[in-house]
């Protein structure tokens, strides 16, 4: 019965929308074009480009797969399949639980930017200040993260259909069009031919295991893999609609999305700042301190600005939606409560964890975690070590105790699984391997042993 009362997307294109939703964030707009001019620009889409059609293929198809064969959020999917792992279903869970509060906070800053813009204070973004003193105030921050949080649940109360599949019908296409329209004008900039040639022309010669290592990190992050979404949002699937397209489009919107974003920022980077790939700075300080400078001495900046901070809005708001109801779902299923507390519950608790985030660059600022701030805390364990490790588990789970069978099955109850060999392989020998490798290259990064 739980099965039939379950929620579901309409059909395919709000799947495909919702998903790919989640999967276009913040790391699209900020991680990837830092990322693709620091390792050679064209070869490194080349390589990230393979990545996303094999690696992140069967990662993706296996956790949809995993979610429309049961009919459940991650918890209840591992358990049903076999329920001596389901503690890789409460690994899973934990991953969004983190994330959502500190993803939130910087919602809250794209927000205080967007104001910012909107308002017609673009120069003042520009100083060098701005953002310093703006994190480091005590109450500003939790203000917009207060706002950002409240708009993420409000949607996600209204369901799948009503809730997460309207708004992402909306915002998606938006989104993109807004990507199309500042590429373009990114371009037609004075002297930024030569960083659109960089950015989309593969060099050889600049090929290492480093720009393998960058990329592959970037496609697992940009995916939303190893975090119950994607087996959250596969449970909502209908059985008529094909898994293996849907994976096929929900890579092309995202890495679709991240090339944009790269051609939005690495041409104009470079105009301004006669070829250097280090001006794009990286994380935060992309979007927060060198963008608004480009803007500030842009034609037309402000116009471009506001536009830019929609953008990153959208997508921020579509992956803390998913976030949010990867959650919420989760505490339906295991404690078989209603949307509307579980949604409480779980933007309470999300307050809680974000103020925490918050004050750890002002009230708290003093205190870290093994040298970090409380935000880049529960980023590092998240990102670099929980979700590499649910997603070897997932390997492990899929390729050697319910077997790849068992996935292939679900698939092809809509016609046949074209790719099942590269999925098979995939799944059962080269993903677990690259998974360690990002397991591995992240932790020694972060402790400063290995730099990639």
């Amino acid at each position: 019965m739980e099965n039939k009362k379950r929620d579901s997307f309409t059909g395919k294109l709000g799947f495909v929308l919702a998903a790919a939703g989640s999967a276009v964030g913040l790391g699209n707009i900020w991680r990837f074009p830092y990322l693709a001019a620091k390792y050679g620009g064209g070869i490194f889409l080349l390589v990230y480009l393979c990545l996303i059609v094999s690696f992140g293929f069967a990662l993706m198809i296996g956790e949809i797969a995993l979610g429309r064969k049961t009919g459940l959020s991650a918890i209840g999917a591992f358990k049903k399949l076999n329920s001596k792992y389901a503690f890789i279903g409460y690994l899973a869970a934990i991953v969004p639980a983190i994330i959502l509060p500190y993803y939130s906070v910087i919602g809250g800053w794209v927000l205080k930017y967007l104001s910012v813009f909107v308002s017609g204070f673009g120069s003042a973004a520009a100083s060098d200040a701005f953002f310093g003193g703006f994190i480091t105030s005590a109450m500003e921050p939790v203000n917009w993260f207060f706002i950002f949080i409240t708009v993420t649940a409000v949607i996600v109360v209204f369901g799948v259909q009503k809730g997460i599949e309207s708004v992402s019908k909306v915002m998606m296409p938006v989104l993109v069009g807004l990507s199309i329209v500042i590429a373009g004008y990114s371009v037609c900039m004075p002297g930024a031919l030569e960083g659109v040639l960089y950015y989309i022309l593969p060099d050889f010669s600049k090929f290492s295991i480093s720009t393998v290592l960058g990329a592959m990190g970037q496609m697992f992050y940009s995916m939303s893999l190893a975090m119950g979404i994607m087996i959250t949002y596969g449970s909502y699937m209908k059985k008529d609609v094909s898994i293996e397209s849907s994976v096929k489009q929900i890579e092309w919107f995202d890495t679709g999305v991240a090339f944009l974003a790269g051609l939005m920022i690495v041409p104009a980077t470079y105009a301004f700042s006669g070829g250097d790939p280090a001006a794009l700075g990286k994380g935060p300080s992309l979007m927060f301190v060198a963008l608004p400078k480009i803007f500030d001495t842009m034609w037309m900046g402000h116009i471009i600005g506001v536009a830019f901070f929609v953008l990153v809005l959208l997508a921020a708001l579509t992956s803390s939606i998913s976030l949010m109801e990867t959650v919420v779902s989760i505490l339906c299923d295991k404690m078989k409560i209603n949307r509307i507390l579980s949604c409480v519950i779980v933007y309470l608790f999300s307050l809680g964890f974000g103020l925490v985030s918050c004050f750890g660059y002002s009230i708290w600022a003093d205190i870290t975690v093994i040298g970090m701030q409380f935000l880049d805390f529960f980023d590092f364990a998240s990102n670099s070590v929980i979700m590499p490790v649910v997603a070897l588990l997932t390997c492990i789970f899929i390729g050697y105790v319910i077997k790849p069978k068992a996935v292939v099955e679900e698939i092809e109850l809509t016609g046949k699984f074209k790719r099942e060999k590269l999925f098979t392989v995939m799944i059962k020998y080269v993903a677990p391997v690259l998974v360690v490798l990002i397991l591995l290259t992240s932790v020694l990064e972060a402790f400063g042993v290995f730099r990639i």
